[in-house]
Parts: structure tokens; C-alpha cells; sequence
């Protein structure tokens, strides 16, 4: 069988074709984009589906430097690390800190059922990390983050595991929200609040808007990337003194604790300023070369032992957010309209994505009318806290297992 060997350079300008293949696709087939299913996931996926068929045929191999994997990887964690902001999270209101309690509560379920699920069905419990909340909150970022960690902690596969089920948990989280909020809404008869008090502050407008509604400024962008890597930088330092403390942790976690004190720093002395619109901007870029390099360098053929075991799993955590999202998150944000609201957005963002938790949220308050404080509530605690959170909680189920 020939193999291809692609160096560093070759890796990322591939990566970058991948991505391009999959931003035409989803562009072009209504189920991708209906469920907001990545670019770099759809491109990433059909290159290593056509690297799997060309390996069992023993026709052709790849090898790819992916160096460059790692640093795009800690460059948008740290990227989150600069998003935690404790004053807006203090402006949010009860309620931000209500879901992201309900949210932390959902990730610790997940892995506690993924975890059994796994020990039940004979296999390496830290499997069950790997269809626990690694890729159900966590998505496929931190699916790519810390799949090949569990890999090496001995569970063969597990990288393409967690991805696979990060995928198969959008389109869960994509059907599970309308039929969940739907079900609350006529149980309860429960209808759009008409206090005037229910809008979002302006001063909080700016920390959850899209990055087409916020002006770029050019000149942000060399500050925002020399924040990024002198954050990436102090982060080794982080992590070295953590890892001296025989705990195991991604490369990131050191990284996106800079980010935060740099960003909480800056908000509470005033002495520089922290251009997060171009920050999130590097993110954005960064996850995607990520995810892209991710999902081509995947090794498909590692899946036939486990798929049994996985397909299990999967659906105990479809069950789990359900549930959930029904009678935990329902009942903690006050059984009303928006708490409906927020559980259907909760089943997309607890299964796969805060854009999946979104188009819930969109597709219910379409048919039964607005929800201001669900539409602020959940891409505030999405975007800012929650990766930062199921990180160190992944770190500690990891330690303890």
C-alpha cells in the first residue's frame, strides 16, 4: 500500500480545502444547514471517509504533520479563556447564573451516565467521557480537544468517538428541542410574558451580538492576536506548574486561564482594552482550521469494534438531556414561557451547540411568539462560561477515573 506524507505546510493548506468543501456543501443541502452541522465537520468527515475506503482497499494511506492542529486549538480555547468575564456574568442577571447552574448540573449527569453506561457494557470507563459531556455540552471542539487525550489515556478510538458523537448530537439536539418545548408549553398553558421589563440591557447587547452587528475596527486585530499569544504563552506556565501536580490536562486549560485573568484584569482596572469582537473573529478562524485538520485525520476503521457500545451510550444521553431539559432546567427557570423556551434551546445546546440551542429557540418562539430574556440568557452563557466550565470538570473525571 503507498503512503502520502503531508508536511506541516501541506496539513493546513489541505485542511483548508476540506473546510471550503464543506462550507459549499452545507450551502447547497438544506439538511446540513437546517441543522447546523459545522463546515469543517462535513468537509473534514467525506476526506476521511474516502481516507477509510482507500485504506481498506490497500490502495493509499495518509500521514499528516499536525503540529499546526495544536496551536489553532489552544488558540481558540484561549479565545473562550477571554470570554469569561465575571462583571457581565454579575449584569446577566439571576437567570444567566440559574441556566449556568442547570448547565453545569447536565455535564456532570452526562458524565456520570456515560461513565456507568460504559463500566455496564464491559468497556474502559473513560469511554464514557467520550459520549459524556466532551462532545454533548462540549461539541466538537472539545471533542477534538480532548478525544485524542482519552485515546491516549488507553481507549483506542476514542478521538473518533468523541467526534462522531458530537455530530450524531446535533442533529439529536436539532430534533429534540421543538418537541420538548411543544410539550411544556400545552401541558402548562404558557404564553408570552407581556411585562415590558422583559428586554435585554443595552449595555449587555454588546457582549452577545453577532459579529455582524458589531463594527471592526482594523487596527484591533494586531492587539487581539498579541493578546491571544501572549496568553498562549503565560498558559505553558500554567500548565506546567498544573501538570507538576501529577493532574492531566489539555495543553489548553493553562491558556484559557491566562485568557480569563487577562480579560477579567482589563474589565476591572480599565488600564487596556481587550477587542473581543476581533478576538472572537481568531477564534472563529482557529476552530475551524481545528476541526478541519480534526475530522480528516480521523481513523474511521477504529470505530467496528465499538459501535455497539456507543450507539447504547448515545441514546442513554438523548434520554438524559430530555429528561433533563423536562424536569430540571424547566422547573429551575420558573415553569413560564421563557423557561419553555430555554429548555428546547438547552436540548440543542446540551446535545451539540449554543447555533443548535438557538435555531430551537427560533423555531418555537416562531410559532408561539417572543422570548427576549431566553434569547439573551442562552448565547451569553453558550459563548462565555460554559466550554470553560465542562473543561475543568472533564480535567477532574479524568483525574479521578
Amino acid at each position: 500500500m503507498s503512503m502520502i506524507s503531508l508536511d506541516i505546510i501541506q496539513t493546513i493548506s489541505l485542511s483548508v480545502l476540506v473546510l471550503l468543501l464543506g462550507r459549499s456543501l452545507v450551502k447547497k443541502i438544506h439538511f446540513l444547514e437546517k441543522y447546523s452541522i459545522p463546515a469543517p465537520v462535513v468537509g473534514g468527515l467525506i476526506f476521511a471517509l474516502l481516507a477509510l475506503v482507500l485504506k481498506q482497499g490497500n490502495i493509499l494511506e495518509f500521514e499528516f504533520d499536525t503540529t499546526l492542529q495544536n496551536v489553532a486549538m489552544t488558540m481558540f480555547f484561549t479565545s473562550v479563556g477571554f470570554s469569561a468575564s465575571f462583571s457581565v456574568l454579575k449584569k446577566g442577571g439571576i437567570k444567566v447564573i440559574i441556566f449556568l447552574v442547570a448547565a453545569v448540573g447536565l455535564i456532570i449527569l452526562q458524565n456520570i451516565l456515560g461513565v456507568s453506561l460504559a463500566v455496564l457494557l464491559g468497556q474502559n470507563s473513560l469511554l464514557g467521557l467520550a459520549t459524556g459531556s466532551v462532545p454533548m455540552t462540549g461539541g466538537h471542539g472539545t471533542a477534538g480537544a480532548f478525544g485524542p487525550l482519552i485515546a491516549e489515556a488507553g481507549v483506542k478510538g476514542a478521538d473518533t468517538i468523541a467526534i462522531a458523537a458530537a455530530t450524531f448530537g446535533l442533529v439529536a439536539g436539532g430534533l429534540l428541542g421543538g418537541p420538548t418545548a411543544n410539550r411544556l408549553i400545552r401541558k402548562y398553558h404558557l404564553s408570552p410574558t407581556k411585562d415590558p421589563k422583559n428586554t435585554v440591557k443595552n449595555e449587555l447587547i454588546d457582549e452577545t451580538a453577532t459579529t455582524e452587528e458589531k463594527r471592526l475596527i482594523p487596527g484591533n486585530f494586531s492587539t487581539a492576536t498579541f493578546e491571544l499569544l501572549i496568553a498562549m504563552g503565560i498558559g505553558t506556565i500554567f500548565s506546567s506548574i498544573i501538570q507538576g501536580w501529577k493532574i492531566t490536562l489539555p495543553s489548553y486549560i493553562g491558556a484559557m486561564l491566562a485568557g480569563a485573568i487577562i480579560r477579567n484584569i482589563s474589565d476591572s482596572t480599565k488600564k487596556y482594552d481587550v477587542p473581543m469582537t476581533e478576538i472572537d473573529i481568531l477564534g472563529g478562524i482557529s476552530l475551524s482550521l481545528f476541526l478541519a485538520m480534526a475530522l480528516m485525520t480521523l481513523k474511521l476503521w477504529e470505530l467496528a469494534d465499538l459501535a455497539i457500545p456507543m450507539i447504547v451510550m448515545l441514546l442513554g444521553q438523548v434520554a438524559l438531556v430530555f429528561l433533563y431539559t423536562n424536569f430540571i432546567t424547566f422547573r429551575m427557570l420558573g415553569k413560564d414561557y421563557d423557561a419553555a423556551v430555554l429548555a428546547a434551546g438547552h436540548c440543542g445546546f446540551g446535545l451539540g451547540a449554543t447555533p443548535n440551542g438557538v435555531a430551537n429557540m427560533e423555531a418555537v418562539t416562531a410559532n408561539y411568539g417572543p422570548s427576549p430574556t431566553a434569547f439573551f440568557v442562552l448565547p451569553l452563557v453558550g459563548a462565555m462560561f460554559i466550554d470553560f466550565c465542562n473543561s475543568f470538570i472533564i480535567v477532574f473525571f479524568m483525574n479521578i477515573l
